[in-house]
């Protein structure tokens, strides 16, 4: 298969445009820890530069134990 020079632009664009965009950050309702994706959470097994929408489900607040869905994309209300 041969890659032309417009599908290798495309390709490069979005790769480029995704990794840009700045990730959100949440925080827990309960007790107010933030996940930062830019830090991650190492020390649960959360690489730095993980989106919180990437994070698996069974993944839990690491000062207070509450469930991902507790948590809630920071600046909303």
């Amino acid at each position: 298969m041969v890659m032309t020079d417009d599908i290798f632009c495309q390709k490069v664009t979005k790769e480029s445009t995704k990794e840009d965009k700045p990730m959100d950050k949440y925080f827990c309702n309960p007790c107010g820890y933030t996940y930062d994706p830019e830090k991650g959470d190492p020390e649960h097994g959360i690489a730095p530069g993980t989106a919180f929408e990437d994070i698996p489900d069974d993944w839990c607040c690491p000062i207070c134990g509450v469930s991902k869905d507790m948590f809630m994309k920071a600046g909303t209300n």
